[in-house]
């Protein structure tokens, strides 16, 4: 009877496997890991807290601050960005992710674990003559070894772009969520202007209708002035309708539900300023600050580490050594014996038909890719400023000559009318005609205001990222809350 024993040598291949193994820059096993860096680009570009809720409890108690902020009150713009970047889930998602390359790199971190397997040939063999072995095998990838400091930088790279991928991410949230307060609150201003006109309307078609019952006014000035009323009644509507739908896609951006919902914004924006900065400059300080650009440039630093582990493993992707020794002992007639043979074994892939030469071209196009994404973003940042500060110019003077010179042109000829309707002078229609006239050129300032507001936003879009691209989007100027109850 023989009895065959085959053990691996397990020392040797953990110790292969576990002689490079390197300490990271950074916690990657932390709970948080990474989440300061976006805490602390966000309040330095906004001026905003954020948080990443990872349990149930810190879930309800960001919850229970927005309620104390936002339930039955008027919020300003400044809430409103900062009740969205406590409570929007979206966000909490794109924060995750920093959490998955975290454990992606710390995945990396770690060698890999050996393979063991176990065999026991000659199971219910007859007793005569019987050959019975046991195996027992450890395997390890030595090529783990050798390119596990490529795969933990080019991990630690893609962590990088993640932290910065948030960053970007919120400041689009932060930017988004001010530009859809301002739209609902120039909503509900224009409500405002169109109610004071569909009184005047009302009166103009009043007043027609008993004309024409006395005959002063003869069917087609009855009809022009019912239809202008109908007209300003279906306006008024629309503009009810806008109003609302604005102050929902503001509710979506801030994650609120149910009675979170019970809030108000103010019935109208906040003046001009008389001046406004030059901003002088922007170009330098957006090309040193815009998030976007730095995610372009961890991207290309992601694909050069990349591109490094291609080049590792080019021609060799996988390389396993076996190592044991085989102990084989013998019984016959009385004797015993005993013999060890040391073994090792390797197994690898053959490159016959893939040199790994179209990886590296892979990776060098990668690279090519990202090192142009990056060239073009840079150029349209410089724009992108350059069109934020004229468009912020520009509306300021648009909506100053609305009120600086419009309006109060509007306002004489509304004075002026009403005398001379006083001294019977112009007719009454004449009046209404002008009142009329008036409103429009009030929705018109209110429309150059909002746009003002808009393009101020813009300049922190256009310098710290989280814009849609040129004059329109971010968050530059505190706007406080506007006069009158709100809706």
């Amino acid at each position: 009877m023989r009895w065959k024993l085959k053990t691996a040598a397990v020392i040797t291949p953990l110790i292969l496997g576990a002689c490079t193994a390197t300490d990271l820059p950074v916690s990657f096993s932390a709970r948080d890991a990474g989440f300061a860096t976006v805490e602390a680009r966000t309040s330095k570009a906004i001026g905003k807290r954020t948080v990443w809720a990872q349990s149930q409890a810190e879930t309800v108690a960001a919850s229970k601050q927005v309620r104390a902020m936002v339930q039955g009150k008027t919020i300003s713009a400044e809430t409103a960005v900062q009740v969205a970047l406590l409570n929007n889930k979206g966000l909490q998602a794109s924060y995750a992710q920093i959490g998955l390359s975290a454990a992606e790199a710390w995945q990396q971190s770690t060698p890999e674990n050996p393979v063991v397997s176990i065999g026991l040939l000659g199971i219910g063999a007859p007793e005569v003559g019987l050959y019975r072995a046991l195996e027992s095998m450890i395997a390890v990838n030595l090529l783990d070894a050798r390119t596990r400091k490529q795969r933990i930088a080019a991990a630690e790279a893609e962590f990088q772009h993640a932290q910065m991928q948030a960053v970007s991410d919120t400041l689009a949230l932060a930017n988004e969520t001010r530009e859809a307060w301002i739209n609902a609150v120039a909503a509900f201003e224009a409500v405002g202007y169109l109610k004071r006109a569909a009184v005047t309307t009302d009166a103009a078609a009043e007043l027609a209708q008993q004309l024409g019952k006395t005959g002063a006014l003869n069917k087609a000035a009855q009809a022009r002035e019912q239809a202008f009323n109908a007209e300003m009644a279906g306006q008024l509507a629309q503009a009810r309708l806008d109003a609302q739908l604005a102050k929902e896609q503001l509710t979506r951006l801030m994650g609120l539900w149910g009675q979170d919902v019970a809030y108000y914004v103010p019935d109208a924006l906040p003046r001009v300023p008389n001046t406004v900065s030059s901003h002088k400059g922007i170009e330098r300080l957006a090309l040193a600050n815009r998030v976007d650009l730095e995610v372009a440039r961890l991207g290309l630093a992601a694909t050069a580490k990349a591109y490094g582990l291609t080049d590792a493993t080019r021609t060799l992707t996988d390389l396993e050594v076996i190592a044991g020794a085989e102990i084989e002992r013998e019984e016959e007639d009385g004797e015993v014996e005993t013999s060890i043979s040391p073994q090792v074994e390797f197994e690898f892939v053959i490159p016959i038909f893939d040199s790994g030469k179209a990886r590296m071209r892979k990776a060098e196009l990668s690279y090519l890719q990202a090192a142009n994404v990056l060239a073009e973003r840079a150029v349209n940042v410089r724009s992108e400023a350059r069109a934020a500060a004229t468009a912020y110019r520009s509306s300021h003077q648009i909506a100053r000559h609305y009120s600086d010179v419009v309006l109060p042109l509007r306002r004489t000829l509304d004075e002026e009318a009403l005398l001379s309707n006083n001294g019977m002078i112009t007719s009454t229609f004449d009046l209404l005609n002008d009142a009329r006239e008036k409103i429009g050129s009030q929705l018109e300032a209110a429309n150059a205001k909002r746009e003002f507001w808009l393009a101020s936003a813009g300049l922190t879009a256009a310098i710290y990222g989280g814009g849609s691209g040129g004059g329109g989007a971010g968050g530059e100027t505190q706007i406080a809350a506007g006069g009158g109850a709100g809706h």
